[in-house]
């Protein structure tokens, strides 16, 4: 591995680590707009975090293939809280299983993860940029 990329994936796991405390803290968020914290800004949160998770994994892929990929998988785990079957009830009733598939279908959800995975394209970029220099 070349020292372009440890400086990118140095930088990916930063952002993790700012991202991921942010993404569960607004899950637990009680205060002014909750509601919005907990469902929708952290819908936003979760497409970037995926973005960095997978970027972190497949260094060498372009940033918008990431973020078109993740914003794909997360509209079809959107369509897929339309359907309840025993075995993904029994995945939801778990923190994480909530976190990664959701509970209740939201129409309003696609633009937050548009807007995710466009925010997470674009931190992509700039750090893939920044340490290319």
């Amino acid at each position: 591995m070349n020292i372009g990329n440890k400086k990118i994936r140095f930088y990916i796991l930063l952002s993790l680590m700012i991202v991921t405390p942010i993404g569960f803290a607004s899950k637990f968020y009680n205060g002014f707009g909750a509601k919005w914290f907990n469902d929708s800004f952290g819908g936003l949160l979760y497409e970037v975090f995926w973005c960095l998770v997978i970027s972190l994994i497949f260094i060498k892929i372009k940033s918008w293939k990431i973020a078109l990929f993740v914003f794909i998988i997360t509209c079809g785990l959107e369509f897929l809280q339309l359907w309840h079957p025993i075995f993904l009830e029994v995945i939801r009733g778990t923190f994480i299983g909530r976190t990664i598939l959701g509970t209740t279908f939201v129409s309003s959800d696609f633009i937050y993860y548009l807007f995710g995975s466009l925010f997470g394209w674009v931190l992509l970029e700039r750090i893939k940029n920044s340490t290319s220099s």
